[in-house]
């Protein structure tokens, strides 16, 4: 029968074992951060993978207007025919965009685990990095859903006037004020975007900095 002394001594052996366990296998908070923000980097690749495609959809749609403008109001056949292809296009331009939103949404789900690590950092210098880090991404988020919801509503403009353009008594007076609420809401949209840009820009490079502050000598994708 084990004496209970000898009982006493395994069991500090086993909270010793587990003690070193935690110390050897275990991450720090920084460590943890690290892993969290580069999880988000690979979530929003989906996102990076539609940027090209809807640049090239954008541009195939306005050299389809720029030939709709050659031809002139008379020429209906032909008009309607590039017409009725800009339109797909615009689909597929929703299409593309509401991936990159997918992907942002999942993005922004895996990056709110960032809000209890910070608390959980000792160092109050890097706890104010994390912390401005994360109002940086956290604006960047809120500016990408006031960038889709104007992208979404220029994409349905552009159809409007695309089944304008097909309809046989439309004249220039008719269109002007259409092309005028086009040019303004992609005017907004240019702007979002630019400043969408710069968010995602300030972010990583105050995630470069908190990597290296934290002392963590680590590669780092953008």
């Amino acid at each position: 029968m084990i004496g209970k002394k000898l009982i006493k001594k395994l069991l500090m052996f086993t909270v010793i074992a587990l003690l070193l366990s935690g110390c050897v296998n275990g991450q720090s908070t920084e460590e943890k951060i690290y892993q969290l923000l580069e999880n988000v980097v690979k979530i929003e690749k989906d996102f990076k993978d539609q940027q090209q495609p809807l640049l090239e959809l954008e541009q195939k749609e306005k050299d389809i207007y720029d030939q709709i403008l050659e031809l002139g109001l008379k020429e209906k056949d032909q008009i309607n025919s590039l017409a009725d292809e800009a339109i797909n296009l615009s689909a597929e331009r929703k299409n593309l965009l509401d991936k990159e939103k997918e992907s942002i949404d999942k993005s922004k789900t895996e990056f709110e685990g960032f809000k209890n690590l910070i608390s959980e950092i000792k160092d109050e210098s890097l706890k104010e990095e994390a912390s401005a880090l994360y109002s940086i991404m956290e604006e960047r988020y809120e500016i990408h859903k006031q960038l889709y919801d104007k992208y979404v509503e220029a994409i349905k403009l552009d159809e409007e006037l695309y089944n304008m353009l097909k309809d046989e008594d439309v004249s220039l007076d008719i269109l002007e004020p259409q092309i005028e609420k086009i040019n303004s809401i992609y005017s907004e949209v240019y702007s979002l975007n630019d400043q969408f840009n710069e968010l995602t820009s300030k972010y990583n490079d105050g995630k470069i900095k908190f990597y290296q502050n934290a002392g963590l000598n680590i590669s780092v994708e953008k």
